[in-house]
């Protein structure tokens, strides 16, 4: 029985293709309006800048309203083609030679103790061979007296690239803690940052070995769920924290983000409750305390803060807060320059409403004309 599939279709006015050359490599993005048939697996040949021509996997088709970089994409030069996969599979079996022959030219000329070089890549028609090393704390290292006699020797470009712990885990392949293949060796193109609280918002043990990968690093897949842990935990109590439940009250000894509930301790026994079923004491307490309470600027009861003050005319509010009314003010002397300023306000206010008169005069004897 043959299974039919569809293969989904993308327009290449709206998506472009995503390439990766190396396994370490990130994915660099191309248009793809020449070949419109391609899809996820097929290798493409590809004219870069600094390398020449290269092939690459294509892993993903992605729209390009989602592309971070503004960047010119260029385009694919073409499909690999049989002979270029071909090709590539005999330059692929010479690597482990190439990586040899580096390791025995750097113990020869010395200075490289230091240095661990990991493994070696050719591109599909052996014209560039990539030497990917690592180094304790990053130190940096001359490459360059050691690439020209191993370009003579090999026949071939050569190109050194300094790699990290993560990386190296990822060109070694093998198994994690899981029991599946490494999640950077499978599908992994970038490495996020991943931190300790990670795995104390999950509520995973801090025990190096439950939290550490074959790198030697915090596992990558700490940072899975976390988003997910941290919006559950807001709508949870916190721990050791008092709250009221079917069973009586009780205090938060445990949370279970995923489940939205947590274990109360009521009585010396251990309850699973749902969030829905949970009463936060402590706030309602304090709302019954602050609604009981008197007015704190008053050991009587009686409100004086003003927030229960009633209504009386503006001289009674104003003798109360100790300011003095208008009708004293104007019982004051006013010096000379106030006397005279108000005046010549005056007088100009008389000015003004006399010359909008005049113009409203001339208009209707201008409309009572016409």
């Amino acid at each position: 029985m043959t299974a039919l599939t569809r293969q989904t279709t993308y327009e290449p006015a709206e998506y472009v293709i995503s390439v990766s050359f190396t396994k370490v490599g990130k994915l660099y993005h191309f248009d793809f309006f020449d070949f419109p048939d391609l899809n996820v697996g097929d290798y493409v040949i590809v004219e870069t800048k600094t390398l020449g021509l290269q092939m690459g996997e294509v892993k993903s088709f992605k729209h390009k309203d989602e592309l971070e970089s503004k960047r010119r994409i260029y385009n694919i030069s073409r499909p690999a083609s049989p002979a270029d996969l071909l090709s590539n599979q005999q330059w692929k079996e010479r690597e482990v030679a190439a990586l040899i022959d580096c390791r025995e030219k750097a113990s020869e000329m010395g200075g490289y103790k230091e240095v661990t070089f990991v493994a070696a890549e050719y591109n599909f028609n052996g014209t560039l061979l990539t030497i990917f090393f690592s180094t304790e704390d990053k130190v940096r290292v001359n490459t360059h007296r050691l690439r020209n006699p191993l370009q003579r020797q090999l026949d071939a470009r050569v190109e050194f690239r300094q790699i990290g712990a993560r990386d190296i885990a990822k060109l070694q392949d093998g198994f994690g803690a899981c029991g599946i293949p490494r999640c950077c060796s499978t599908f992994l193109t970038d490495f996020s940052m991943v931190s300790i609280n990670m795995a104390k918002a999950q509520g995973i043990s801090l025990n190096p070995t439950e939290i550490t990968g074959m790198c030697g690093r915090l596992r990558c897949c700490l940072s899975y769920e976390y988003e997910q842990y941290v919006e559950a935990r807001r709508q949870l109590p916190r721990m050791r924290k008092r709250v009221g439940t079917p069973h009586g009250d009780g205090r938060v000894v445990e949370i279970h983000p995923l489940r939205d509930a947590v274990t109360v301790l009521v009585n010396d026994e251990y309850h699973i409750v749902e969030r829905e079923e949970l009463k936060p004491l402590e706030e309602l307490e304090a709302l019954k305390k602050a609604a009981a309470s008197p007015c704190a600027k008053s050991e009587g009861g009686a409100c004086d803060c003003g927030s229960k003050r009633p209504r009386g005319n503006a001289d009674e509010l104003m003798a109360e807060m100790g300011v003095e009314s208008g009708e004293k003010k104007a019982e004051q002397p006013e010096d000379e320059g106030e006397k005279k300023k108000s005046k010549s306000s005056r007088r100009r206010r008389r000015n003004r409403n006399r010359r909008r008169g005049n113009r409203r005069e001339k208009n209707k004897k201008q409309d009572a004309i016409e």
